[in-house]
């Protein structure tokens, strides 16, 4: 099984995790307490009491720093004091609509947050593996039928796309300049980089994400609303990235110089659907709903097709989605109509659908 071993990986092993109060970050932080690993939490506070993080008692799972990733020296001090083994960045501006309106911000936080983060692991002196979250839009997107390959040209249109093409660039260049994989038995990092595509899972109450939108309407008896019924994208189940970012710091281990790249994590490309699609899968999971599509005037630019080859990653970490698309959406809609039936059991939803992928 592909994550039979990860529980001797990460039982006892100190893991620094950014971004530990979001969506996909808690997440990241069940499973890790649930294979054992000692974590320590640095992020912003959570942004409602719906929160996932709320949910799953994550206070008591980690140690947890709130704070931003642009207090440089904060970020460089926590660190150093906790001297992890592993390394984990998910903290981000993570919404391509917000990056409009916050672009500057998106820019300092995603891209100098991530120079900042490097700058800590600079600090430590012991051997330490560092997998850096990034995104599948990090890509110059064509917006072509051909999946992107880890060495295609990067970009980005909007302001959250190229604050993520910038944060690879940080990245490749600290790769390069402090961390060599030519001089790894000096410094003693790895540093690899993971693209995800579109992330879907119970305890997302992002604005302007499809599913929480979803959600939001059909669990307050209101009709969901759509933007971009025609645009295509990767979905999967968080799941699948989250435990693939584990799998690749177990690889770390065994070889961190052969690792030490970048890698995607996406559906098969049957899984790409789009939109439209999407909601009525959901509207026929949970039994209920309808939906509309408004004429939208003056939108701001989002991409309509992007897919990822992600024959890299089961190529070399034997790395495979375990869910396709119609079970990713079922796994995720049972969550949030589980959570408005019984919102108190959300804790234990959560851990049941991390266990059957870890035993999947």
């Amino acid at each position: 099984m592909m994550y039979n071993n990860l529980a001797s990986v990460y039982k006892g092993k100190k893991v620094f995790l950014t971004g530990h109060t979001g969506f996909k970050g808690s997440w990241m932080l069940k499973a890790l307490s649930m294979l054992g690993a000692d974590v320590k939490g640095y992020a912003l506070a959570p942004d409602n009491d719906k929160n996932l993080y709320h949910l799953i008692k994550g206070d008591q799972l980690c140690e947890s720093t709130i704070a931003d990733l642009r207090n440089k020296q904060k970020l460089i001090d926590d660190i150093k004091e906790f001297q992890p083994d592993f390394v984990f960045h998910l903290a981000a501006q993570p919404l391509v609509r917000l990056s409009y309106e916050l672009p500057t911000e998106t820019f300092e936080i995603n891209a100098i947050g991530t120079a900042n983060l490097l700058e800590g692991v600079r600090s430590i002196n012991k051997p330490c593996n560092v997998i850096l979250i990034t995104t599948d839009k990090v890509y110059h997107n064509n917006e072509w039928i051909y999946p992107y390959r880890e060495n295609d040209r990067l970009g980005g249109y909007d302001p959250y796309s190229a604050s993520k093409a910038c944060a690879e660039l940080v990245i490749d260049s600290y790769r390069n300049s402090f961390f060599n994989t030519k001089n790894y038995q000096e410094h003693q990092k790895a540093i690899a980089v993971t693209r995800a595509g579109n992330v879907i899972g119970g305890g997302d109450w992002s604005k302007d994400r499809l599913i929480p939108d979803i959600a939001r309407a059909i669990g307050n008896n209101e009709k969901i609303i759509i933007r971009n019924p025609t645009s295509i994208r990767p979905w999967q189940h968080v799941l699948e990235p989250v435990l693939g970012y584990l799998l690749l710091g177990a690889k770390l281990v065994t070889d961190p110089v052969k690792y030490a790249q970048a890698y995607n994590f996406g559906p098969y490309g049957e899984d790409a659907l789009t939109v439209k699609t999407m909601v009525e899968l959901s509207i026929a999971t949970w039994g209920m709903g309808e939906y509309e599509v408004p004429e939208f005037i003056n939108q701001p630019h989002e991409a309509g097709l992007l897919k990822l080859d992600i024959s890299k990653a089961t190529d070399q970490l034997g790395w495979k989605p375990q869910l396709n698309a119609k079970k990713a959406v079922e796994y995720t809609i049972d969550w949030y109509k589980n959570f408005f039936e019984n919102e108190g059991s959300s804790e234990r939803y959560t851990e049941t659908q991390i266990t059957y992928f870890l035993n999947g």
